[in-house]
């Protein structure tokens, strides 16, 4: 069993939870990662939910400040794009909203004058 960081469903498949956790795959999971997860996050887990029938993930970098998206094409992941830093995107499963990825990050330490 894997718990990504964020899910969602698509209303029609959303299930009724029977229990502490839902048996039926997310159509979207959001994965933050980190340099103890990142690679889990990218290898073991893409291949699950690429079986699993997840439609979409999202690969969160804070550290490099990157939003990476990926569609599922069969068993395999297509990358849809990277955005970085303040750019704006439209990124599917949501791509009717343009998400102000800045919002995402922590704010940077001001630089030490030199």
């Amino acid at each position: 069993m894997l718990v990504p960081d964020l899910a969602a469903w698509r209303r029609e498949r959303l299930p009724s939870p029977t229990g502490p956790f839902l048996a039926v795959a997310p159509d979207w999971i959001c994965e933050a990662l980190s340099p103890s997860t990142a690679r889990v996050d990218r290898v073991e887990k893409l291949r699950i939910y690429a079986r699993e029938g997840v439609e979409h993930v999202w690969l969160l970098d804070p550290a490099a400040r990157t939003l990476e998206v990926l569609a599922r094409d069969g068993q395999q992941w297509r990358h849809l794009g990277t955005w970085a830093d303040d750019e704006r995107v439209r990124a599917p499963p949501f791509d009717v909203l343009e998400l102000e990825i800045a919002a995402l990050w922590a704010p940077r330490p001001p630089e030490a004058p030199r």
